[in-house]
């Protein structure tokens, strides 16, 4: 099994070094490009903030995520702290989801201004599948839960 979570944790770098390098070199000229086209140059500072919530919310959740495979590596994955890395997980996936609710009035503006309306529904698809993610990791949740009581209710019977 260590192999697996070795592969997992690296897997968790890998899909944090290109957010992260979009945080730092991209969001700030795309930003910027934004406020220009929009003519509002208050609006820079709201995407930045916006993407940078939505960008803190999902690196905790890769910390959680890293969490949940090293008590996996430790054999204690059927435990509260498993627990309660999923339930870190799910309230960071809807907070990125509400982030973005929040900013779809702008993806509607700046689509209505350059007449692409493939905008709104890729502000959507960052909505659902943030919302995807808050309710698989809710059912694995209410799952190791139900199996940590079952197996405590075992203990204690035996």
């Amino acid at each position: 099994m260590k192999r697996e979570t070795i592969f997992l944790k690296i897997a968790l770098f890998l899909i944090g070094a290109p957010v992260l390098a979009l945080c730092i070199f991209a969001v700030p000229k795309i930003a910027k490009g934004v406020a220009e086209f929009v003519e509002a140059p208050y609006v820079n500072y709201l995407i930045l903030i916006g993407v940078y919530a939505s960008a803190l919310a999902y690196f905790a959740a890769l910390v959680q995520a890293f969490k949940l495979l090293s008590y996996i590596d430790k054999n204690i994955a059927f435990s509260e702290l498993s627990v309660n890395a999923l339930k870190n997980i799910k309230y960071c996936a809807i907070a990125i989801s509400s982030i973005y609710v929040l900013f779809l009035p702008l993806f509607y503006i700046v689509a209505e201004i350059d007449d692409a309306p493939g905008l709104i529904v890729m502000g959507m698809g960052l909505i659902f599948a943030s919302f995807v993610i808050a309710v698989f990791a809710a059912v694995l949740q209410k799952l190791l839960k139900d199996a940590i009581d079952i197996k405590s209710e075992n203990d204690l019977t035996v």
